[in-house]
């Protein structure tokens, strides 16, 4: 198992690499979805925090206001996979929101992205335009080439 800091950069630079992730929340009711998501990850040499930019308003919103946590898992062709089970929270004073848009509009690519092209976000403070905040408890990072070659590390952790 190995500890936060050897894990978490090797996780950002995969998730940051990849892009976009299957994202699976539990419904009221304990039905699973899965959506495509597009986290930001930051890590400050002791912690690992995502953020991702979504409606407050949404059927997401809904299933982690009954089961606050998420399970999110990157994929590319070359079989790299990163995934991350996280506790989640949402920011959505207005300097949490705004805190939030920056963050992506000044975000390196290719994660970062101006929210305003979303129709819904035209600043901040729209109704539709939220902040949820991820707080890993379990990480994996696995190369493609352990999978295919038994070559490389797969690094785990847990909180």
């Amino acid at each position: 198992m190995a500890d936060l800091p050897t894990i978490a950069p090797a996780f950002v630079e995969m998730a940051h690499r990849i892009v976009w992730c299957t994202v699976a929340t539990s419904s009221p009711d304990g039905e699973v979805q899965t959506r495509i998501l597009h986290p930001f990850w930051q890590w400050d040499g002791d912690g690992l925090t995502g953020w991702i930019l979504t409606s407050p308003n949404s059927p997401k919103a809904r299933h982690l206001g009954a089961n606050p946590r998420v399970s999110l898992t990157y994929w590319t062709e070359s079989h790299d996979t990163c995934s991350a089970d996280c506790d989640t929270a949402w920011e959505l004073s207005g300097e949490e929101r705004r805190a939030g848009w920056d963050r992506f509009l000044n975000a390196p690519a290719p994660v970062g992205y101006n929210p305003s092209i979303i129709p819904q976000w035209s600043e901040p403070d729209a109704p539709e335009f939220g902040v949820l905040r991820l707080e890993p408890t379990w990480l994996r990072v696995m190369p493609g080439t352990v999978m295919l070659q038994g070559k490389g590390d797969l690094l785990t952790w847990r909180r």
